[in-house]
């Protein structure tokens, strides 16, 4: 069975950790802070952007590779890996814009991040149930 479409997916996050991960190096070495953020504000909101999607990529990658080898619809792959991709591209947005605080990207980044998770977890307990 091919995973591809997952696996797509997958290398598109991993693209976008490492990306994540530039940006707080870069101020890192800008700023001469070797580790912690030392109050800086913006190494701050560059490092929690990246943490954040470190936190949730492993449990929403791992629920959309089952979900695609359980025999998910392609489309339903794609459509979930784009809103992934989009939910995470506007919490970064938000939660750097926003400062820290509300901010829509930030408010739909993670609204929509919960929703994958739940969706994921009810298709894959669905698969489990149906046999």
């Amino acid at each position: 069975m091919s995973v591809a479409v997952s696996g797509f997916y997958i290398g598109l996050t991993a693209i976008m950790a490492v990306y994540f991960s530039w940006r707080v190096v870069k101020l890192r070495r800008g700023l001469k802070i070797g580790l912690g953020t030392d109050g800086n504000q913006a190494l701050t909101l560059a490092s929690r952007v990246h943490a954040n999607l470190i936190e949730n990529a492993p449990i929403v990658m791992a629920l959309l590779l089952v979900a695609e080898m359980n025999g998910l619809a392609e489309v339903y792959i794609h459509l979930i890996g784009t809103v992934w991709l989009v939910a995470r591209m506007l919490h970064a947005i938000g939660l750097t814009q926003g400062l820290g605080g509300y901010h829509f990207g930030r408010f739909w980044g993670v609204l929509l991040t919960w929703i994958l998770i739940l969706t994921l977890s009810v298709v894959n307990i669905g698969y489990f149930i149906l046999g």
